[in-house]
Order: C-alpha cells, then sequence, then structure tokens
C-alpha cells in the first residue's frame, strides 16, 4: 500500500514562501508523476502543480511564475517552492502520486493546511 507523508504547511503573510514535501513509500512499482492540488472551502480540489519522473512539469494558470515544483525521483519526494503567497492560495494542500502499474489509480496524502494571511 503507498503511503504519502505530506510536511510544510503552515500560516504565512502574504508575499511570504512556504515549501511543501511529500515522501512516497510501500509502492512495489515506480512512480510514473507527482503532484499537488488544492481545496479551498466550498470549492472543488485543483491542480496546482505535476511532474513526471523524466522531469516534465505542468502548472495551474494561477500559481505559474509563483511556484516550482520538483522531484527527488531516488528518494520519491516531490516537493512545491510557493513564492509570492496571495491569500487565495489558502487551502488544504493534497499531495497526489500515480504509479507505471496500475495505472490511472490515484493515490493520496492526508492533506497539508497552507493558509496566507492579508
Amino acid at each position: 500500500q503507498v503511503q504519502l507523508v505530506e510536511s510544510g504547511g503552515g500560516l504565512v503573510q502574504a508575499g511570504g514562501s512556504l515549501r511543501l514535501s511529500c515522501a512516497a513509500s510501500g509502492n512495489r512499482y515506480s512512480i510514473n508523476d507527482m503532484g499537488w492540488y488544492r481545496q479551498a472551502p466550498g470549492k472543488q480540489r485543483e491542480l496546482v502543480a505535476i511532474i513526471t519522473r523524466g522531469g516534465m512539469t505542468n502548472y495551474a494558470d494561477s500559481v505559474k511564475g509563483r511556484f516550482t515544483i520538483s522531484i527527488n525521483s531516488g528518494k520519491n519526494t516531490v516537493y512545491l517552492q510557493m513564492n509570492g503567497l496571495k491569500p487565495e492560495d489558502t487551502a488544504v494542500y493534497y499531495c497526489n502520486v500515480h504509479l507505471t502499474y496500475p495505472r490511472g489509480v490515484d493515490y493520496w496524502g492526508q492533506g497539508t493546511q497552507v493558509t496566507v494571511s492579508s
């Protein structure tokens, strides 16, 4: 069973920075991609950023130029560096993983709260 352990959330003032980490363990097969999603109160969960094992990235338009996703494949760990945080970035951030097998199965972390004060 894949386990995802997230860390790095917290409270920060607008314009500040935070770095989220997510470490995967227990996976029998290789990681295909890792990503971060977020869910604000009353809103649907949305993609923030995703990175493949090969390093290809995709970002939500709302975070482009402010957030950077990176991966340490050897440690099965994904990071999200968040700079220039805005109050609208406030949400619970979830780590997500897809393995090379079985395809199409989502594995989720427990979520970490990010709160940006104005």
